[in-house]
């Protein structure tokens, strides 16, 4: 048996997206860097357009981003925007969390310290969802 996973405190927030793989796609396609710049940290853009789809990891990524900004119970308001949460890889792989300081101060005023990302897709949907915890 492998260890269990090490999920402490209290949920404070929870959060689902479903993303148009598509839909990604047809952005890319139209705005190109723009549409990278403005919702992407550099280091996601990278990490995503070396995949071999581009737009199935554009596409979960963003769905972590609205699932992130669904928990904090801002959605995209408040000074929270999609490229202020970066969904980066921890060395094993793992998906995680990257805040900005309006995103992190959304995230300490419900109380919450650890967000929890998962993410997946398919060829024409990509879902993710996070939890926030104390």
């Amino acid at each position: 048996m492998g260890s269990e996973p090490q999920f402490s405190g209290e949920v404070v927030g929870v959060g689902i997206d479903l993303a148009d793989v598509a839909r990604i796609r047809g952005l890319l396609e139209k705005y190109g860097k723009s549409f990278l710049s403005k919702t992407f940290a550099d280091a996601e853009a990278s990490h995503c357009m070396a995949r071999a789809n581009p737009a199935e990891a554009l596409a979960a990524r963003f769905a972590a981003k609205e699932a992130v900004a669904k928990a904090l119970g801002t959605g995209f308001s408040a000074g929270v925007s999609p490229k202020g949460i970066a969904i980066e890889n921890a060395p094993s792989g793992a998906p995680l969390a990257r805040l900005d300081e309006a995103a992190q101060a959304a995230m300490e005023k419900i109380g919450g310290k650890r967000v929890l990302v998962s993410l997946t897709h398919l060829k024409d949907y990509a879902q993710a969802v996070a939890v926030i915890t104390k």
